[in-house]
């Protein structure tokens, strides 16, 4: 939804036809990231196990990590109940890929990821161990911070 500055109410821009997977619909969206360069949103497209991009002057999103058809995985293409993005400033996107319990690092134009933080699949509470990531952040030297709901913790990796 967008609204106008003052407005009460607003303007579907993206889904809005129910739950889905196909280009004009979203699954479930809790995360969002505003590329101003680009002039779009980044979704976490939760229960399509994706990432997506959505230009503000489009009616259709792309793909930009995850299967397209909304399949969970654990493979280095795939997700599972993606949470949250960020970006850093060369266009790499780090990913809170929560049921896979592991940040996966997607560099620029790559729908490979690797993982980064956590072991694809293993849940735990010791320094390499994620229980549910759910959000990340990074700081102004690149460290990546991580919102660990499941162990009550913030994690904090130094720099890729």
């Amino acid at each position: 939804m967008v609204y106008a500055k003052n407005a009460t109410s607003g303007t579907v821009v993206i889904g809005g036809q129910g739950a889905g997977v196909n280009r004009t619909q979203l699954y479930n969206p809790v995360g969002i990231y505003l590329d101003y360069i680009s002039n779009s949103l980044l979704i976490a497209n939760h229960e399509a196990h994706n990432v997506v991009r959505w230009i503000r002057s489009e009616r259709e999103w792309i793909l930009m990590a995850g299967d397209i058809n909304g399949v969970a995985s654990n493979t280095s293409t795939t997700l599972s109940c993606v949470f949250d993005m960020i970006f850093d400033p060369m266009g790499n996107m780090y990913v809170a890929d929560r049921d896979n319990r592991r940040i996966q690092l997607f560099m620029s134009g790559e729908y490979v990821g690797q993982t980064i933080g956590g072991i694809t699949g293993e849940l735990g509470k010791n320094a390499s161990l994620f229980r549910t990531p759910r959000c990340v952040k990074l700081d102004n030297q690149l460290n990546l911070y991580v919102a660990d709901s499941g162990n009550h913790r913030i994690q904090k990796f130094l720099r890729y």
